[in-house]
């Protein structure tokens, strides 16, 4: 069973991280051209921001193992897009190089955490309704 001090998914170290970047993403990428507005920039933003919405709703269906551990992947699907516009944004020159190789490793910690709960997700399910 999962500890009692995590009351909601937005006590999960995986969550604050996420939540965490893509902010920054977001901030970075105020700066992107104006003509990448309606594509990179809004792509960016979207699957960044998507691995909390799934977490959210993962955290909500931890009654089901295969439910918590599909939006659990989805999760994962969503950090690694993110780290795919990183790239393009760094190849683009919006970004320094340096700065999307590190979030490049911040999106790796966020998708081995979430493996992780994948992997150990018995740990997470809700097994009492009471």
């Amino acid at each position: 069973m999962v500890r009692q001090s995590l009351k909601s998914h937005k006590d999960l170290d995986v969550y604050k991280m996420a939540f965490d970047a893509a902010m920054y993403i977001f901030e970075l990428s105020k700066k992107f051209p104006q003509e990448e507005r309606y594509s990179l920039t809004d792509q960016i933003r979207r699957s960044s921001r998507s691995i909390c919405a799934n977490l959210a709703e993962a955290w909500r269906k931890r009654i089901y193992q295969a439910a918590f551990i599909a939006k659990l992947s989805d999760c994962t699907a969503e950090a690694a897009e993110t780290q795919t516009w990183i790239e393009f944004a760094v190849k683009c020159n919006y970004l320094d190089a340096k700065l999307g190789e590190e979030l490049d490793k911040t999106y790796n910690s966020i998708l081995g955490m979430l493996v992780n709960m994948m992997n150990n997700s018995e740990k997470w399910i809700i097994t009492n309704r009471n």
